[in-house]
């Protein structure tokens, strides 16, 4: 039986991703709590090589408790706690792209003049949901 990432995680943003106003997304501790427990055998294996992924994840998993992402009307804003670090309006995209979709771990996008990668600390169902009623892909 092939099981989809996207079918087993719960939609738990604070608005529904299809509605005009702001989303938040909630947070995922999926990837940086995966990388702090695939560290912990790793100790018996390689110890510089298991510090590196347990700060790693520990350095996301800061992150993912820290920052969130906001669809708007016409942005993706980036917040630290209460104050706007970064704002992307869906004018300048080009295109987007969640990778590895049973395990969600990275999205990509595309403006006119940069690329973005960041790791998938948000809600990834919640994610794709906005980001299609938002900015269609090309």
């Amino acid at each position: 039986m092939n099981v989809n990432f996207w079918d087993t995680v719960p939609v738990t943003s604070t608005a529904s991703p299809l509605s005009a106003s702001t989303v938040e997304l909630s947070p995922s501790y999926a990837i940086p709590l995966t990388l702090v427990l695939l560290s912990m055998p790793l100790v018996l294996v390689q110890i510089w090589v298991s510090l590196a992924i347990a700060v790693f994840g520990l350095f996301l998993l800061f992150q993912t408790v820290t920052l969130r992402l906001r669809f708007t009307k016409t942005d993706l804003d980036i917040y630290r706690g209460e104050t706007l670090i970064r704002r992307f309006p869906y004018k300048d995209w080009q295109n987007w792209r969640i990778f590895w979709t049973p395990f969600p771990i990275l999205f990509y996008f595309k403006e006119v003049k940069s690329i973005h990668f960041l790791p998938i600390l948000f809600d990834p169902k919640a994610l794709q949901a906005c980001l299609e009623a938002r900015c269609p892909r090309i």
